[in-house]
């Protein structure tokens, strides 16, 4: 039996997400040992340097997303994934000829600019999946890029010890490519590219329907993005004050990092499931609950492998959130201005990840690492509570329209 054409997209959305964050995530562990290749010398300059060049592309990419959505929604998904695809091939490959940290810098934006392969993967997704299995088919999505993450740093470093830095950079362009071709050649997409004018900011604003709830979650896509990559950048750290003098401390430590994402491979496919048939704010607002609720424990663990549990533990509960969130974008976003809505969320995402490395490495060094999990549980708290409140008040607006369109129905059949 054929599959579906929107099942098709997905699949090969899955493959182009899991080739870009496979070969990303090569590059990203492996940045300061590049910087320091490039010669910088001093420990804290190449600090220094790496949070600036990582930084770089998640903040361009904050500033570019709501137009790459704005153009979604005129010419089509289709031409967006090529373009990322193919943009950043090319300017990952011309990183591996670097010859100073300055040029670095400038691919490195360059690279913010080009890319959103797999923002965009979800806008196609989203908008091409029938409503009834839209939970399920975004929260497959969302695998691919997670099991990517996973693998990458495995092959990064392979090819770093066997064959030297620079050809990480190649193999990533490489995998990206075949992201490029992917998509070319096997994505269908139905809708015809729309040529009228697109809408201005006020006029989205306008479209938008109960937009206290699409901000809300945004702020949600901001805060749960903000709350792993507070804790992401200093596990190392914390792992080697719960074991100290361990001599395999790199392996235990990609362990720790490994459970969360493992979790949520596993999880995030039945939450879809299980959003399509109750809803996917009932399991937004669980997820956000349990999320801030694990995230306690983990202060007072006193072995790494208690850490690894509580982290397989968060990625279980992690995994509904921004598949949910996408969904609930997908159900109530006007079709005009789809694309420009998951360009908003998306740029929430971006800014949580550079908030969350800034965060989390800024709250270690004032108060101590354990105060990073109680102020990050603290926010979650905080925002499910938005989210609830947001969601009362949407509903019962929606029904005091409809009571109001029954009586205007009523008086006009009298």
């Amino acid at each position: 039996m054929a599959l579906p054409l929107w099942k098709k997209n997905l699949y090969v959305c899955w493959f182009g997400a899991f080739a870009t964050a496979a070969g990303m995530s090569q590059i990203i562990p492996f940045l300061p040992l590049y910087i320091k290749q490039l010669g910088v010398s001093s420990t804290s300059e190449i600090e220094r340097w790496a949070g600036i060049i990582f930084g770089a592309t998640f903040l361009v990419s904050a500033i570019v997303s709501p137009l790459w959505g704005s153009l979604a929604d005129k010419y089509g998904r289709k031409p967006m994934l090529l373009r990322a695809s193919l943009g950043m091939c090319l300017v990952v490959f011309s990183m591996a000829f670097a010859q100073n940290v300055y040029q670095l810098l400038v691919m490195r934006l360059i690279m913010g600019l080009v890319s959103g392969y797999i923002p965009a993967s979800i806008i196609l997704v989203a908008t091409q999946t029938p409503r009834s299995h839209a939970g399920w088919s975004l929260g497959v999505l969302s695998t691919g890029g997670i099991s990517g993450s996973l693998i990458g740093p495995l092959i990064g470093g392979v090819l770093s010890d066997f064959m030297g830095m620079r050809l990480v950079f190649v193999n990533t362009s490489l995998l990206l490519g075949c992201a490029f071709l992917a998509s070319l050649f096997l994505i269908r997409e139905q809708a015809v590219p729309k040529k009228e004018k697109t809408p201005g900011f006020r006029e989205v604003i306008r479209m938008t329907p109960h937009i206290g709830l699409f901000l809300s979650l945004f702020v949600t896509t901001f805060m749960v993005q903000l709350a792993n990559m507070s804790i992401q950048p200093i596990i190392t750290v914390y792992v080697t004050i719960l074991a100290p003098g361990h001599e395999h401390l790199e392996i235990i430590s990609g362990v720790v990092v490994a459970a969360a994402g493992l979790a949520s491979v596993i999880a995030a496919p039945f939450l879809g499931r299980i959003s399509d048939r109750i809803g996917p704010r009932r399991i937004l607002i669980f997820s956000l609950l349990l999320t801030g609720l694990i995230f306690v424990p983990q202060a007072f663990v006193t072995n790494p492998w208690q850490l690894t549990f509580l982290r397989f533990l968060l990625g279980l509960a992690t995994a509904g959130t921004l598949p949910a969130i996408n969904t609930i974008v997908k159900k109530m976003a006007p079709a005009a201005i789809t694309g420009r809505l998951f360009g908003y969320n998306q740029s929430a995402q971006f800014l949580g990840t550079l908030g969350g490395s800034l965060l989390g490495g800024h709250m270690a060094g004032s108060f101590g690492i354990r105060y990073v999990f109680f102020s990050t549980s603290a926010l979650l708290f905080l925002n499910a509570g938005w989210v609830i409140i947001t969601t009362l008040l949407s509903r019962m607006r929606h029904k005091k329209t409809g009571a109001r369109g029954k009586r205007l129905r009523s008086k006009s059949s009298d």
